[in-house]
């Protein structure tokens, strides 16, 4: 088939999948309301996978406009000069368009937020974290910036989400803060996607220094409710087809799209300036009641990420407890992040070991794997490089994800567990185990191992009328699936996934070697196939 017929079906799929991630995705911040960082029990999550096809002198697919109505899924992120300095972190990043010709980005807009979520280790071992602040281009910020401590000798790690499809990082001024961050977008010419880091191998580095001299101590994961040790973000059964990827941050944005760090300070001040603008609102009746139209509570803005999946529905459903530092910019509350939960699955997730794939859809290169790319996300999340054998084997991960007991295995086998807990995403599923079986099924095809393992989706879907997963089951991987059985009141149930016509091949292996290191996009849109975040 023609290079060219497959991109263009890829960048269908991409856009189609964009659209059903981005509805389920800001699902729970819509229904939800205003949440606190500490207490999301329903937050932001869901479909959403990456086929990313970007190269350098494809220039002309930039010139593709999002569909009417559509928002414009790639935006760019103008990082502060020295960002890992205390100064750098209480200044807000900047989102503005990768392309203005494919429409405006807003941080205000669920489908748009990118996130920033910093991590900080004394030579002490003292571990904190904080969460810089991203602001429309031109815009000024809710509230003052927590001032973050950032100690002589402290090493600074900073992680990048996306809420959409390609995130761009790229300096804020005339100094290059990209290099002096160590920022890490991706290849040059190919970016992860919903996915950055700056200096994160020398905080992984540092942390781990301290660990050996006894100065920082990994809480052990503990035993979950199924008899098994809990799940770590390396756990086959917390994983998808782009596993330690975005992060927890959470912000907060007014009725005027003006966003603020969670907590009690930007909390207070929201509500003053809420006051003042309910005073000018001819409609406000002022008796203590009555809410403006236009000045409601301030609205919770989340990054839907295998860590929050992890941290703040899995492991309450198993009765397990994730790592926690003190946020900075959150009252200094015991907080969970990226960065503590690679530490915590680098000490003591045990075999099978879920590492970034080669098929894993943010580092492909034009479709394609890359050996260098994947390393170079492996290095932001602290795990090895890709070395012999079936390690980084696409193949090897489908298999091991889907067939062994420690994989969606243990998903199915915890189903009355899961049943009980709530649900990511209510606009896919009413329950916790709905929501996760619909990620496994997805992840079987975004993964291609459909191609890699010739063998039919083992997940099969029962929904109801309106759409939701409502069941599923689970067959022996190389099986044929039986037919799903609608429950009483529903729809007859979605069969397996199976590839459409016009869908791209599995992944074919490329050993390009390339700088990691401020990495810039081509113009390229990159490609994305259907997946799950909270997953994804």
């Amino acid at each position: 088939m023609a290079r060219q017929n497959l991109t263009q079906s890829s960048r269908t799929s991409r856009r189609e999948h964009a659209r059903r991630w981005k509805r389920s995705k800001v699902s729970l911040a819509l229904i939800g309301g205003p949440l606190v960082l500490a207490v999301v029990a329903g937050s932001v999550f869901a479909a959403e996978s990456r086929d990313q096809h970007r190269t350098q002198g494809n220039q002309k697919a930039a010139a593709q406009l999002p569909a009417a109505g559509e928002l414009d899924p790639n935006c760019t992120l103008l990082v502060p000069d020295h960002p890992l300095t205390a100064s750098g972190l209480a200044t807000p990043y900047r989102l503005v368009a990768t392309h203005p010709a494919q429409g405006p980005c807003h941080e205000a807009d669920p489908d748009q937020s990118a996130f920033v979520e910093a991590a900080i280790v004394t030579p002490t071992g003292k571990l904190t974290l904080y969460n810089p602040l991203v602001i429309d281009k031109g815009t000024r910020p809710a509230a003052r910036t927590a001032r973050p401590s950032v100690p002589r000798g402290s090493t600074v790690g900073i992680w990048f989400g996306f809420n959409s499809a390609d995130l761009t990082l790229r300096a804020s001024g005339r100094p290059d803060s990209l290099a002096q961050g160590k920022c890490v977008n991706g290849l040059r010419g190919s970016v992860f996607g919903q996915f950055a880091y700056c200096n994160a191998p020398a905080f992984f580095r540092a942390a781990g220094a301290q660990i050996a001299k006894g100065h920082l101590r990994i809480p052990a994961l503990g035993t979950a409710k199924d008899g098994l040790p809990c799940p770590t973000t390396r756990d086959f059964s917390v994983v998808d087809q782009d596993g330690s990827d975005n992060v927890v941050t959470h912000y907060l944005a007014d009725a005027h799209g003006r966003i603020a760090q969670n907590n009690a300070a930007s909390r207070a001040a929201l509500k003053r300036a809420g006051r003042l603008t309910n005073r000018g609102d001819r409609h406000h009746r002022h008796n203590g009641r009555a809410g403006s139209a236009t000045t409601g509570a301030p609205r919770d803005l989340a990054n839907g990420s295998d860590n929050l999946l992890l941290t703040q529905f899995m492991d309450p459903a198993l009765g397990c407890k994730p790592f926690t530092a003190p946020d900075q910019s959150g009252d200094g509350q015991a907080a969970s992040a990226l960065a503590l939960d690679e530490l915590s699955a680098a000490a003591d997730q045990k075999a099978p070991i879920a590492l970034v794939p080669q098929n894993d859809p943010m580092t492909l290169v034009d479709g394609r794997s890359s050996v260098a790319k994947t390393d170079a996300y492996r290095a932001g999340v602290d795990m090895p490089a890709v070395g012999a054998g079936a390690d980084g084997d696409g193949a090897a991960f489908c298999t091991t994800l889907f067939r062994d007991p420690a994989g969606i295995r243990r998903v199915f086998k915890d189903k009355a567990l899961f049943e009980k807990a709530p649900s990511p995403d209510p606009a896919t599923a009413p329950n916790l185990f709905g929501f996760l079986a619909a990620r496994a099924n997805q992840t079987f095809t975004n993964l291609h191992c459909d191609q890699l393992l010739g063998a039919a989706d083992p997940v099969v879907l029962t929904t109801n009328a309106d759409g939701l997963v409502t069941d599923a089951v689970l067959t022996a991987l190389g099986r044929t699936p039986p037919s799903a059985t609608p429950t009483t009141g529903t729809s007859p149930s979605a069969s397996p996934s199976t590839p459409s016509a016009g869908t791209s091949p599995a992944p074919a292996a490329t050993t390009e070697a390339a700088s990691p290191t401020g990495a810039s996009p081509s113009p390229t849109a990159q490609q994305s196939q259907g997946g799950h975040r909270y997953g994804s």
